[in-house]
């Protein structure tokens, strides 16, 4: 598994950083595509305006015209340059439908219809002068488009050369051609997002699969060594028994059997807890929360490890200052989470343990602090100290014994008593652990 996870790892990010290398490279194609076909595109709208414009001009009755002196004068109007004969606004209609019929009526554009003669007249959209010199500095779509007169006509020959400009700044067809794309865009941020969302599941689920792994293989080193120690003590216990001298003296009979009994509640206390904390995943067991003081369970169990404590050369104080202690519990579970405290404290003292226990009263709530200064706890530990199996790491000691359940047993019994734990470590000073149940609502004033 150590070996095959990197590389499955490593596949996997290649996979998904060259499936969106492709989905980059074609949305770019893509968009280069549609920019030819809108340049093309425009060209169609620019040759279709200049063509009616041309249109219009030789049926010889223009939409309206800013000379009327030319209708009195028939032969004028074949001589007069297109220029003179539509105002802007007309050019502006001709083009915005020809735009619209196209598919890109939402573009930017400039126009103007000037004459090749040094003193020909001209036609400008209002800004074409502005937008055609920022074409000496952008990129813009310039198209020109020969005004030439039918073959045939009377305008053949007699009229000016002149020619139709549209120009199309290049920001305002790049903003055309992403607003079609915008699905395109979409979809492919979607498919990216759903394949970065897929490899992170994929990878989270791994490494909860090896972390399991490896919790599974400390469990069961764990539960092999804490079944392995009472059973070969009660062997010795019962081969001691069968002895002759033993058989018939009743002390020794005594304190072999004693030895039994007490392996054999060990062993017990360890299967209950494995039991339990089963019943905790399947939410079979419910509490009979009822009114209580928590002073009284605090002391007990401070008073059932006093004795395991100062046999270590330590102490173990209490500070009780909670006005207020009545709170909803069930009195087994809470004694039990105080003892577990306890017990952890213990276990991952130095060689003098010193214990302290306190107890507040924070607004509504009922406080308690449970303070060691044991090896203590990097910050990855307390972050999974919780963990149903997992073991804080103690380094080159290894006295300490357990499943590594105490402290998800502690977890679970709080939530359900509508609680909150959290812990304070600093490695090599020790640990606090801080726990707040809300107080019986009989109970406040």
């Amino acid at each position: 598994m150590k070996k095959i996870f990197p590389i499955i790892t490593v596949l996997t990010f290649l996979s998904v950083i060259g499936i969106i290398i492709l989905q980059t490279l074609w949305t770019t194609q893509s968009f280069r595509d549609k920019q030819i076909k809108f340049k093309e595109t425009a060209r169609m709208v620019a040759f279709n305006t200049a063509n009616e414009l041309v249109e219009i001009h030789a049926k010889g009755f223009p939409l309206s015209s800013r000379r009327n002196s030319d209708l009195l004068y028939p032969l004028n109007i074949f001589s007069n340059s297109i220029a003179t004969r539509f105002t802007p606004e007309e050019v502006e209609g001709i083009l915005a439908k020809n735009f619209k019929k196209y598919g890109i009526e939402h573009t930017n554009y400039e126009f103007a219809i000037t004459s090749t003669a040094m003193m020909g007249d001209e036609l400008q959209s209002d800004n074409f002068m502005k937008a055609y010199e920022d074409t000496l500095t952008q990129q813009n779509l310039n198209i020109i488009v020969p005004l030439t007169p039918p073959a045939g006509s009377l305008m053949e020959g007699l009229a000016p050369e002149e020619l139709f400009v549209l120009l199309i700044p290049q920001k305002s067809m790049d903003m055309v051609v992403w607003r079609n794309m915008y699905w395109l865009i979409f979809t492919s941020a979607l498919l990216a997002a759903i394949i970065f969302a897929a490899f992170y599941v994929t990878i989270r689920a791994l490494l909860n699969q090896k972390k399991l792994s490896e919790i599974k293989s400390d469990f069961i080193n764990n539960m092999t060594h804490e079944f392995k120690t009472p059973l070969a003590t009660i062997s010795l216990a019962v081969d001691a028994l069968r002895n002759e001298k033993v058989m018939f003296d009743k002390e020794k009979m005594d304190y072999f059997t004693g030895i039994i009994k007490d392996e054999n509640k060990r062993m017990n206390k360890q299967v209950e807890s494995i039991l339990q904390s089963a019943l905790l995943d399947r939410q079979e067991v419910k509490l009979d929360l009822q009114s209580g003081h928590a002073h009284k369970l605090i002391s007990d169990a401070v008073n059932n490890i006093r004795l395991q404590v100062e046999k270590q050369g330590g102490t173990i104080t209490m500070d009780l200052k909670a006005k207020n202690d009545n709170i909803l519990m069930e009195e087994v579970h809470f004694g039990n989470i105080v003892h577990n405290l306890l017990d952890n404290a213990l276990k991952y003292s130095k060689e003098i343990p010193e214990i302290k226990v306190y107890t507040s009263n924070n607004s509504n709530y009922f406080r308690l602090k449970v303070q060691d200064n044991g090896i203590g706890m990097n910050k990855e530990t307390t972050q999974r100290i919780f963990e149903k199996f997992y073991r804080a790491h103690t380094g080159n000691l290894h006295n300490v014994k357990g499943f590594g359940l105490g402290l998800a047993y502690v977890k679970s019994i709080v939530d359900a008593h509508h609680g909150k734990i959290k812990v304070d470590s600093t490695p090599g000073k020790g640990s606090c652990f801080t726990l707040e149940f809300p107080i019986a609502k009989e109970s406040v004033s």
